[in-house]
């Protein structure tokens, strides 16, 4: 079970790591040249200061003595679909695609990054609030690493055969 300072350390590294996210998809919005991916990648970053605005109030609680508030996981935008990212448009580009691969392929690791991250400290929480606080953000991530997921493999295929970088 964590105590009071492996929950403030987790939760300054989650702020820190929502920082981070924030940023990226901000930095993703200004390069890429797909207007769906340019929203998209805003509602992201929006998203991504959410969660550390939400953490900040949880660290404040937790330094406090108050309970931690219970987060829902909500979805700002539709993320479904086989293409939740980048318009259909960027398939006929996607040989020139190669900032928007990138950001999805980085923009995954630092989304697994925080679900792994949560989920090893509602883990180490054991049963309560405070597990269920991590759980709830580890879900909330993973909505996030689904989409980019999904993206990704739906155009990965023609990136790699429009760039030749395989023998496939």
């Amino acid at each position: 079970m964590l105590n009071k300072e492996a929950i403030l350390a987790g939760i300054k590294e989650a702020i820190l790591a929502e920082q981070t996210g924030m940023q990226f998809y901000e930095n993703a919005s200004a390069n890429t040249a797909d207007p769906q991916g340019k929203t998209v990648f805003q509602a992201l970053a929006r998203d991504e200061e959410k969660h550390r605005e939400f953490l900040r109030r949880q660290y404040a609680n937790i330094i406090n003595g108050t309970p931690v508030e219970s987060l829902a996981v909500e979805a700002a935008f539709d993320l479904s679909g086989p293409t939740p990212i980048f318009s259909p448009a960027l398939k006929k580009r996607i040989g020139e695609a190669h900032w928007e691969m990138t950001a999805l392929s980085v923009g995954l690791q630092l989304e697994l990054s925080s679900v792994e991250h949560y989920r090893r400290l509602a883990g180490e929480a054991g049963p309560g609030p405070v597990h269920d606080f991590f759980e709830t953000l580890a879900r909330w991530e993973e909505t996030h690493a689904d989409a980019l997921r999904r993206q990704s493999k739906n155009l990965l295929d023609d990136y790699w055969s429009a760039g030749r970088f395989a023998p496939f």
